[in-house]
């Protein structure tokens, strides 16, 4: 676990801006992603709101043969692909060992619902074959690696709202552990009418909008988008003259093993406990925290209670902030956008806030940078993603100097 692990591109496709200029620009401005569904009727539904990307122009990205081709998950990840292949100036043409480890929490499941609306019509003969080619999951992360001619491994994670932390931790171990020099890690999500079926059911969404560790705070808000992160080994990036956002240390992964939705304060200190050992860091080294932040009720009492546990006095004193209060939750892109969010408040010293926060919580006392983006130099921060199953994951990400290249 020799090599380190640098960041050298970013990519993102979301609810609030598409490409990383577009996207930062939003967050430190408080923009709101969330709007009313159009991609289906929601006149039955007890909400209908939701952060879908409405401004995402597919023959930007792709002509309409390829397009016939990728459900709009793959597609979101290509176009997030793309947009940090471009940032960091690779060549996608150069053949060599690109690994591509992506995330996702239910990534098909816009292709079941085609398959399900084209079965109960009388268009059954009508593109079924396309339709099931995209049906398996792991068609995003082949496709992203066939589109670009990558030749290394793929690998998929489906550890729900976490699994885009996933992908970019096992990405970065690929690296230290020299089976890659660059990898292409991160999570992708479609909006799901299955998803926003069943958050609708058990109450989870707020009827207009989403407002983490507020008092009145009545849920999340289902939402869409990809983000990628091009990781490559520190002697990869030197050679090729590369610019270095950010280095990632370490990270941290824990389940809580007890509950299929209620999140565990001992499992998530664990979790964030881990990650700051295998970053060799302490409690007073953190800058910022990128909160999972939801906006539910248990979820955020929980994640709150979590960070005293470890934080201790220094809970009340880290800007700990939510991103999904302004472009919801991206369920299985949330922590790899959450990631390249944390990039950027590093590069910039800029922390976004937690918009729509009104109400103080006494169980939620922390500083979560309400309602205005705030400046804040970030060395290191930590982003942590808490999701269904009990699947825990803690990010961690530090500033690069040129000076440590000779450590």
């Amino acid at each position: 676990m020799k090599n380190r692990v640098v960041i050298t591109g970013i990519g993102v496709v979301s609810s609030i801006g598409i490409g990383k200029d577009a996207f930062w620009d939003s967050l430190i401005k408080g923009k709101s992603g969330i709007s009313p569904v159009a991609s289906f009727d929601t006149s039955n539904y007890f909400t209908h709101n939701g952060g879908e990307v409405k401004n995402f122009i597919t023959s930007e990205f792709f002509d309409s043969n390829e397009l016939k081709h990728f459900s709009r998950s793959t597609q979101l990840a290509i176009a997030a692909t793309g947009l940090a292949l471009d940032d960091t100036g690779f060549n996608i043409n150069i053949k060599e060992n690109i690994a591509v480890c992506l995330g996702t929490t239910v990534g098909s499941t816009q292709v079941i619902e085609k398959i399900n609306d084209k079965l109960l019509s009388d268009d059954t003969n009508s593109g079924l074959d396309t339709l099931f080619n995209q049906l398996n999951t792991n068609s995003t992360p082949s496709s992203v690696s066939r589109y670009f001619d990558f030749n290394g491994p793929i690998y998929l994670f489906s550890t729900a709202c976490a699994a885009g932390n996933y992908g970019i931790g096992y990405g970065s171990d690929l690296i230290k552990l020299g089976k890659a020099d660059t990898v292409i890690a991160g999570g992708f999500e479609p909006f799901s009418r299955i998803s926003f079926t069943g958050f609708n059911q058990f109450s989870a969404i707020a009827p207009e909008k989403c407002q983490p560790f507020d008092k009145n705070r009545k849920g999340m808000m289902v939402a869409e988008g990809a983000g990628i992160l091009i990781l490559e080994s520190l002697d990869h990036a030197l050679v090729r003259g590369a610019t270095i956002y950010a280095e990632i240390p370490g990270y941290g992964l824990s389940c809580d093993a007890r509950h299929m939705t209620n999140p565990s304060v001992e499992e998530i200190s664990v979790c964030m406990r881990k990650a700051m050992a295998e970053a060799g860091i302490t409690i007073d080294d953190v800058d910022y925290i990128s909160a999972h932040g939801t906006g539910t009720v248990a979820n955020d009492r929980t994640e709150c209670a979590a960070i005293r546990e470890v934080f201790g006095e220094r809970s009340i004193q880290i800007p700990i902030s939510s991103i999904k209060s302004m472009l919801g939750h991206t369920m299985g892109a949330a922590s790899a956008i959450e990631a390249i969010t944390c990039v950027l408040a590093i590069k910039n010293d800029i922390i976004p806030p937690t918009i729509n926060y009104e109400t103080p919580d006494s169980e939620c006392d922390i500083d979560c940078v309400p309602n205005e983006a705030r400046k804040h130099v970030v060395n290191i921060a930590m982003n942590n993603s808490y999701a269904f199953g009990g699947n825990n994951a803690s990010l961690v990400l530090k500033k690069f100097s040129n000076h440590l290249a000779a450590d």
